[in-house]
């Protein structure tokens, strides 16, 4: 990350554990941590995380703005409705001009 130039990290709340010991290992080897963000993970009845190996169903990759409008409803972002409409490029403007990390639920997993 350091020799990358790496400023921020935005993963999944399964990987919390491990910051600590990757922060550790920036500061024993002198080089910048970067801002840390860990995000919800979605998960199933089961509590296991969704992916191809829990049969998780794939995304549409034709009609990607309903998948990403259900990732920011997910993300505590409160999409309105009619965003679920618009062209990717309206979607990505309106997610970037309104996200909200304070939005996003403190919690490690939500079930979906």
């Amino acid at each position: 990350d350091a020799e990358q130039e790496i400023t921020h990290v935005v993963r999944g709340a399964d990987l919390l554990d491990s910051t600590p010991r990757q922060i550790f290992l920036q500061q024993g080897l002198g080089v910048p941590t970067p801002q840390y963000v860990h995000l919800p993970v979605a998960v199933n009845a089961a509590g296991e995380k969704l992916s191809k190996q829990t049969m998780a169903a794939p995304l549409d990759d034709e009609k990607p703005v309903p998948a990403l409008w259900r990732a920011l409803e997910f993300l505590g972002q409160s999409p309105p409705a009619a965003l679920q409409q618009a062209s990717l490029h309206e979607f990505w403007e309106y997610a970037t001009i309104h996200w909200s990390l304070a939005k996003v639920p403190k919690t490690r997993t939500i079930a979906v």
